[in-house]
Parts: structure tokens; sequence; C-alpha cells
């Protein structure tokens, strides 16, 4: 399917300000793939005012964009998600209003579609509301579930990402952790190092020349070989939790990438089939602390199955 049979020239909107021009293009041509965005920038058919621009490029609101005619669909791409998984994404809406769609993302569904992932949670809602701009405040693992944040208006957006960047938003997780934690509370204060490997798989390190990363730890319960607790973060590092808790000694249950082999298969043996980390509080503040929110997502039903049979 062609995105049209020439090229296009888009005006940015004024509400756009802020905004980068990969996510733009993303919302222009709908159902592109990143690697399909990344491509067209790369090699100079996006023009912003007549000149060649980066992926994050930052518009500005007014500029005009040249966008190329660019083929959407090849044989064997997927197509239109399966009815099933919208009617999934769609139940997990939290709570809507004027500037924010909220999601309680199911585990086993990613973000954002990219890496051999056809549709994220964002282009579900996209396909749910295409008549709506919907952009990713934020993202969480494919395999955590949990509070996912989506704004309905750049203004919003560019307010919560700034707030993401100051440390104005407090988020908590509830993790099971493999071994016995003896402290009521502990922080690991360690900087991550994001690489990616030849397979394009992201793999995250503690490493001096990492970023600023800050966890705090509190015990909920202990369940024999296991703990149950709760995570604040301070940062929002790729895989921050889980690579922080497996630094501390004490890896997120059903972690495949950074978990321990023995405890995964003793947690699976009582019905562990995922990554025993979930989203659960996002607070925060829009309009210079006039609107407040307090967002709780309850512990799926699987993962509390899990804590009744290791009681």
């Amino acid at each position: 399917m062609s995105a049209g049979s020439g090229v296009k020239l888009v005006k940015v909107d004024p509400d756009r300000a802020g905004q980068r021009l990969d996510n733009f293009l993303l919302g222009q041509l709908k159902g592109a793939p990143r690697s399909l965005i990344y491509r067209i920038l790369r090699t100079g058919q996006v023009r912003v005012n007549g000149k060649r621009a980066k992926p994050d490029t930052r518009l500005e609101g007014g500029e005009e964009v040249r966008i190329p005619p660019v083929r959407l669909a090849e044989p064997g791409d997927p197509g239109k998600p399966a009815p099933a998984l919208l009617q999934r994404i769609e139940k997990a809406i939290l709570h809507e209003d004027r500037d924010l769609l909220v999601l309680d993302k199911p585990s086993g569904i990613a973000s954002h579609g990219g890496s051999g992932i056809s549709f994220g949670a964002i282009e579900l809602m996209r396909q749910l509301r295409p008549d709506q701009s919907l952009e990713l405040v934020h993202r969480l693992d494919r395999d955590t579930s949990g509070i996912l944040l989506l704004a309905k208006k750049r203004s919003a957006l560019s307010e919560l990402q700034r707030m993401m960047r100051e440390g104005g938003i407090e988020k908590r997780y509830l993790a099971l952790l493999s071994g016995q934690v003896r402290k009521p509370k502990f922080s690991v204060d360690a900087p991550l190092e994001k690489s990616v490997l030849q397979g394009g798989e992201r793999m995250v390190r503690v490493d001096a020349a990492g970023k600023e990363s800050l966890s705090h730890f509190s015990l909920i319960d202990r369940y024999g070989d296991f703990s149950y607790v709760e995570v604040k973060i301070d940062t929002g590092r790729t895989h921050q939790i889980r690579v922080h808790s497996a630094y501390a000694g004490f890896p997120v249950a059903g972690d495949d990438k950074y978990g321990d082999k023995e405890a995964n298969q003793k947690a699976k043996k009582v019905g562990l089939k995922r990554l025993f980390l979930h989203a659960a509080t996002l607070s925060f503040a829009l309009g210079d602390g006039e609107r407040p929110y307090v967002l709780n997502a309850p512990l799926p039903d699987e993962l509390k199955a899990v804590l009744d049979r290791l009681v």
C-alpha cells in the first residue's frame, strides 16, 4: 500500500513544537516501521525546510517537512493486527482524560514495534484510535506489565517527558526476587551502560562509564527462596530494575536475560511463566502541580497466583 503517489510537503503544526522528527514521521506514515523511518532520514529523502535532518531533530512548529513516497507493506508484512490482540489492548485501558490515555500493559506486548515486533502497544492503540494523536510518554520492557502512559496532546507529552528527565514522576514497581533479602530496605546506586548485540538484542551492564542510575528496594514479604519487594526508581534506564537487582545478588524471578537459571526453574514449578515485574504506581502532577495523578495498576492475577503457591 503506497503512502501516496508522490512527495508530500507537510507543514508542522505549532502543537508539535519539541517533538522529535522520527516520531513526527511515524505519525505521518501510519504503520511504517522505525527501520524505514531511519532509512529515509539517513539517505536524505526527508528534508526540513529544504535541509537534511537527523532522527533526533526537535521540531519547532511551522517548518515544512518533505516526506518521500514510501511502500508501507511488502510481501510477507504482517498487515493488520489480530482482532483478539486489539481487544486485549482495549481492555487494558486503565484511565483516559483529555490529556492522557493510560494502559495497564499486559506482559508480552512491547511498548512499540520494531526488532521483529510488528505491533506494540502504541501501534495497537493507533489502530483503535486512528483519528487521535497518540504518543508514548515512556516505555516498559516487553515482559514487564503495568502502567504505560500515552499522551493525547503535545503539551502533555512535553510536560511529562520533562518531568521524567527531572525526576518529577514517582515510579513504583512490584517484583519477586530470587533469594532471601534480609534488609527491610536497600538501594542500588550503580551506573548502567547499554549495548546492542549483533542480533539486535539489547544488553545492559553496570559500568562506570554508564549513566547514573538509582533504585530503592523495600521488602514486602519473604516466600522461601524468594523475596517480594516494592522498587522505587529515581531514574528510568533500560532494564534498570532487572540489572540492579541482579547486581545486588537478587535477580528478578523469571528473568531469562539477567536472572538465575536454577531459581527460575523453581519459580516455573509454581506456575511463573513470565518476568515477575509489574509497574504498579505512577504519581505526578500536570499543569504545574495543579492536576495531581496517582495511577495504580493491581498485580495481575497470574502473578498473584504464583505468590499464593509460594506460601
